[in-house]
């Protein structure tokens, strides 16, 4: 009885090196970049597990046969991304260009070619799909430093393949093709729903910030994100209502200033904390500096209910201190006054992030918001009790949507688990897929 990767296989299986099976197992080619044309070049970015996304391709200039080029991809090709951290390993299936076109591998692809009579191209991208096989990438075909890691094409070729014969492979690979459509669509259905989940709590902050709860006549505003408030709430520019601040970096070419460092420091790292709007106030830093380094830099200590704004890389996400803190230069900081809360700031801050990369936000790549457009910001002005009000609001309804999230992830994350098993059993022979259904087959 033969064995794959610690797995048993059935009695008439087989187990065979890659190389033994395809025709064409390399690189695809460094393209050289063009405007426009008919030739797409294929990367890893755009070699997805559910098929090529083909806008994040772009054209190869090459005025010849496009046939010559190495990595010329036809139908069936198996691609396998090969260099990089995160992505590798990640198989994609190509079925053919748009009409009219040509595609071609760039050079951090491998591309895996079957011989047809021994080797189902649909049944080998499932095997090298599969969970056991995409865990022995990491562990026994990448090579080099953890930012240099790539796939070794030689131990990749040495890799055993499950065979079993090839009308097998067929029908394993249509089983497949519709077991996977079937949890991939109820997938779709369920990320949809947390799309729409997100769009209601978006909406619901906005109504609790906007007034939409008060029993009065709304009037026109000034504040641009908004296009109505309640008759007897003021507004006004946040600048009037809070200390406005920002942050820098002591220099790195003075160690002495990075010594007994106890101060915390936010920096764009932390916004992974409040990226998804779940946390108001922020306690831990993964950075800190010292007193001598903040004396000798524009940097200041915030006091805690200090509102932060990310304005540079990760632009438009916010936040509280809960303690007092520094940050570096891209945030900007309000300490409020009197008669504005500041958990109602934030709220308003990330009910407009919308208005604030898109109205403010310069660059292409990176979103910079620029101090001066940040002096010019309007919020609404409620009385304290109300702004307080709108708080406890948008906290239980905020809940409330969020569990409802949790919910569908976790169901997402089931579907996922289901179709990397009912991967996995199938392409090692775990059932008989010629009797078998997808929704009855136990591969917990």
């Amino acid at each position: 009885m033969s064995s794959v990767l610690g797995i048993s296989l059935p009695a008439d299986w087989l187990a065979v090196p890659l190389k033994h099976l395809t025709q064409l197992l390399n690189r695809g080619t460094a393209p050289d970049y063009a405007e426009d044309g008919v030739i797409y070049a294929v990367s890893q970015a755009a070699n997805q597990e559910a098929g090529l996304d083909w806008s994040r391709t772009r054209y190869h200039a090459f005025s010849g046969d496009p046939r010559k080029i190495k990595g010329y991809l036809h139908a069936g090709d198996v691609l396998v991304n090969s260099t990089g951290t995160g992505t590798l390993g990640r198989v994609g299936y190509f079925t053919g260009a748009p009409e009219g076109a040509h595609a071609v591998a760039d050079g951090h692809l491998t591309v895996a070619r079957t011989h047809g009579a021994r080797l189902d191209s649909r049944y080998l991208y499932y095997w090298l799909a599969c969970r056991p096989f995409q865990e022995y990438v990491l562990a026994a075909l990448a090579v080099g430093a953890t930012n240099q890691i790539e796939l070794n094409r030689d131990r990749l070729g040495s890799a055993l393949v499950p065979l079993p014969p090839l009308a097998e492979q067929r029908g394993i690979a249509d089983f497949l093709d519709a077991e996977t459509s079937r949890l991939d669509r109820l997938a779709a259905v369920e990320a949809r729903l947390v799309e729409r989940l997100a769009e209601r709590r978006e909406a619901s902050v906005i109504a609790a910030v906007s007034g939409r709860h008060v029993a009065a006549p709304r009037r026109d505003t000034r504040v641009p994100w908004l296009d109505s408030l309640p008759e007897v709430w003021d507004e006004a520019g946040l600048s009037l209502l809070a200390r406005m601040g920002s942050g820098h970096t002591p220099s790195r070419s003075r160690p002495e200033w990075w010594q007994d460092c106890t101060i915390p420091w936010i920096t764009t790292g932390e916004v992974k904390q409040v990226r998804n709007d779940r946390i108001e106030k922020l306690y831990r830093t993964r950075e800190k500096i010292s007193q001598l380094g903040m004396e000798n830099s524009a940097a200041e200590l915030r006091p805690a209910g200090t509102v932060f704004l990310c304005r540079t890389a990760s632009a438009g996400y916010s936040g509280i201190m809960g303690l007092d803190m520094a940050t570096s230069q891209d945030f900007a900081t309000w300490t409020c006054g009197p008669r504005l809360s500041p958990e109602f700031l934030l709220w308003c801050l990330r009910a407009m992030r919308r208005d604030l990369l898109g109205r403010l936000a310069m660059g292409s790549t990176h979103k910079t918001i620029y101090v001066p457009d940040l002096q010019m910001l309007r919020v609404p002005l409620p009385p304290l009790g109300e702004q307080l009000d709108a708080v406890a609001s948008i906290r239980a309804e905020t809940a409330r949507i969020d569990s409802l999230v949790d919910k569908v992830t976790r169901q997402l994350d089931l579907l996922a688990e289901r179709r990397q098993a009912l991967i996995t059993a199938a392409v090692t022979g775990q059932f008989d897929v010629s009797t078998a259904s997808g929704r009855g087959i136990d591969v917990s």
